[in-house]
């Protein structure tokens, strides 16, 4: 199973459950762009989490190194797709980060209005760059939408990582609670929000938002081009390959 959906009162909780990293890869992606499209009429609120201790470590990189080029080349519009639909996503989203969330994991987090983490010996950044890979425009625009300004550039350039702790200090979210404690405070939120003038919270959050989508729409019209043949070079194959096999012997 990809993910499970539940609904109390108006406010909907998907908890995302695939594989052992909760990883992002092709048919996740279009999964849950269908059921946020599917909720985003009717959910008073919405809370996303993942299963067990990793929120998303991100990008399923293995498949993206063993499946080819035909792959990258539908799996990167999938990826567009679902950050800028949870990213506009018309109601409240909190996200409940309840362990490692890692590049694609921490932008999707980044694409909620309220973020809370638990506590624990848990990782939150985007090492892409440390990867190999650019960041496609959507990944990039969301996480400058959710983080400080002052501390994007010591996100992304590099492999650094924030404890929840430090996530919490730096901006990066908004709470850091003890991992009992995550659900019931991110449901409490989400009611908070949920609470508001629909309408209101609706329009203001879309103009708030609708310079980051112009902003993606006019930088994808410039470098999308260039970001796909950039993950489709050898070079950059081979060091996803190495980041892969790297990252399993730890």
């Amino acid at each position: 199973m990809s993910f499970r959906t539940d609904v109390n009162d108006g406010i909907a909780c998907i908890e995302v459950s695939h594989g052992k990293a909760n990883a992002l890869d092709l048919e996740l992606c279009h999964a849950l762009t269908d059921e946020l499209e599917r909720l985003g009429p009717d959910a008073r609120s919405l809370v996303i989490t993942g299963a067990g201790r990793i929120f998303s470590a991100g990008v399923d990189l293995r498949r993206l190194s063993e499946e080819g080029e035909d792959y990258t080349r539908r799996f990167l519009p999938a990826l567009d797709r679902l950050i800028l639909t949870l990213f506009q996503f018309p109601r409240p989203v909190v996200a409940a980060i309840n362990g490692h969330a890692i590049a694609g994991g921490c932008v999707l987090a980044c694409a909620a209005d309220y973020r809370l983490m638990a506590e624990g010996a848990f990782k939150i950044g985007v090492p892409e760059l440390a990867v190999g890979v650019p960041f496609p425009p959507a990944a990039l625009e969301t996480l400058r939408f959710a983080a400080p300004e002052r501390y994007v550039q010591e996100l992304t350039q590099g492999e650094k990582m924030y404890t929840p702790a430090e996530a919490g200090a730096h901006g990066l979210v908004h709470q850091v609670v003890p991992p009992p404690a995550l659900m019931a405070s991110a449901l409490k939120e989400a009611g908070r929000l949920a609470s508001l003038q629909p309408r209101a919270f609706s329009l203001t959050k879309a103009i708030s938002r609708r310079p980051v989508v112009d902003r993606i729409a006019h930088l994808n019209q410039e470098y999308a081009a260039a970001v796909l043949a950039a993950w489709l070079e050898p070079d950059t194959r081979s060091a996803i390959k190495r980041y892969v096999e790297a990252t399993l012997r730890r």
